[in-house]
């Protein structure tokens, strides 16, 4: 089941994508009276699910969920139709009309791509405002446990600062900081370092597994969620969602200063101070000879953090005047940071690439159950990147269709139709290569 609702949403989130983008090169063609053939959601080889000509257009919905495409008159694409631009020109063909005309149909459907991811963005932003945990809030710093986050040497306590000269505004906005960053500071003991970020740094964490989650954390309170019914503990008196607050006098606050206080007392018997909603108590336990009671750290959200008083969550409500801004900032922090994340995936030495993704790692990123603020994150993300990648000057996308059109305005010469031909063959040829690449990763990581 929840599969199926992961699918249902990335189908649906997809699909409107695709519409919506060849809707961008549909209307302009129209407004220049340029003939559209086929518009189409999914690919069509050999047959369609659904199709229907009205006027000169026919409409429908294809079978290979890989994209959806506009088939216009007198142009060079998917289709590869040679046997039409062997033949004179004809007024209402693409071909015949004006470059900068030609050049407004090409950009069409990434303009609409990165106006709709706009949009989403200033209406989650009007509808929901924003809720985060503030990183200058960690007054007591970061809470290390990764091997990962101490190969990035931090310690627990440090207080991240900034990430590339940046200062870092969201706890939450650190991971991907770091992945995209070279380089970052801390305040250690009061003292600020300056350290670097190793170049392999994604690759390291691509290794790491699917599994193994987040590499830093807040540092959280001493809770119970669990106590072993086989432990030496099991009839101490505690109880789930007590929160150790003293250990034989010494007050604790963190878990990680339970942690190391318990080491002290191996095998031996204890007092602790737990906090029991309003109250306070003294139990009595035992620890293993390994430093633990034998209970189960509980896993607290960041507004169960703010109610027990550790951490104050920033939470902004917006007026539609007050969205605008705030969803174009949004939408530009989102567009730079795919930006920065592909250049990593170009340069070997950082692993990047491991991390490239097709559609079962688009579609996981979907929520198992429904949201509509995180259905619609998701597809403001992904109309952004979709106008992004379309804008790359690759043959077979519009960027390269843009780049051979704005030669022809800048020269003065229209590229010959067969080099457009090999140009888009070429171009195919790359497209393939990456998604069998970024399809493959993704079955590699089913089975890692």
């Amino acid at each position: 089941m929840e599969i199926l609702i992961k699918a249902s949403q990335f189908i649906l989130s997809l699909s409107l994508l695709i519409v919506l983008h060849e809707l961008g090169h549909f209307i302009p063609a129209k407004l220049f009276k340029t003939r559209v053939e086929k518009f189409y959601l999914f690919f069509d080889y050999k047959f369609s699910l659904v199709k229907k000509k009205i006027g000169d257009t026919v409409y429908g919905i294809g079978w290979i969920p890989l994209g959806g495409y506009v088939k216009i008159s007198g142009m060079i694409d998917e289709s590869m139709d040679t046997e039409q631009m062997s033949e004179p020109v004809k007024p209402w063909e693409f071909r015949a009309k004006p470059a900068w005309q030609r050049l407004i149909i090409m950009l069409g459907g990434v303009f609409v791509n990165f106006v709709l991811g706009v949009l989403i963005y200033i209406c989650l932003m009007w509808a929901y405002g924003e809720k985060y945990l503030p990183n200058e809030n960690l007054k007591d710093g970061i809470w290390v446990q990764d091997d990962l986050a101490v190969q990035l040497g931090l310690q627990t306590g440090d207080k991240i600062l900034a990430v590339d000269g940046e200062p870092v505004k969201k706890f939450s906005e650190i991971p991907l900081a770091f992945i995209n960053g070279d380089n970052y500071q801390i305040e250690r003991n009061g003292e600020k370092l300056e350290k670097e970020i190793p170049i392999d740094f994604i690759s390291q964490l691509m290794d790491r597994g699917k599994e193994a989650g987040a590499f830093l954390f807040p540092r959280y309170p001493f809770a119970i969620a669990g106590i072993s019914d086989e432990g030496p503990n099991k009839d101490s008196g505690l109880k789930l969602k007590d929160i150790v607050v003293g250990i034989n006098g010494t007050p604790i606050r963190y878990f990680d200063q339970a942690a190391t206080e318990l080491n002290k007392y191996k095998g031996q018997q204890i007092v602790i101070d737990v906090k029991r909603g309003n109250q306070e108590q003294q139990i009595q336990m035992q620890v293993n000879d390994e430093g633990k009671l034998g209970v189960v750290l509980g896993q607290l959200s960041f507004n169960d953090l703010e109610q027990l008083g550790y951490y104050k969550l920033a939470n902004i409500d917006y007026n539609f005047f007050q969205a605008v801004p705030a969803g174009f900032n949004k939408s530009w922090t989102t567009l730079t940071s795919y930006v920065k994340q592909l250049k990593k995936i170009f340069n070997p030495s950082t692993g990047a690439y491991k991390g490239l993704g097709g559609f079962i790692s688009i579609g996981s990123i979907f929520p198992s159950t429904w949201s509509a603020e995180s259905f619609w994150n998701i597809t403001a993300f992904l109309s952004i990147m979709l106008g992004f990648m379309n804008l790359l000057p690759i043959p077979a996308l519009d960027g390269g269709h843009v780049v051979f059109t704005l030669w022809e305005m800048i020269t003065g010469r229209k590229p010959g139709d067969k080099f457009l031909e090999y140009a888009q063959v070429t171009g195919f040829i790359i497209l393939i290569a990456l998604l069998i690449f970024a399809n493959g990763n993704d079955i590699f990581r089913l089975f890692d």
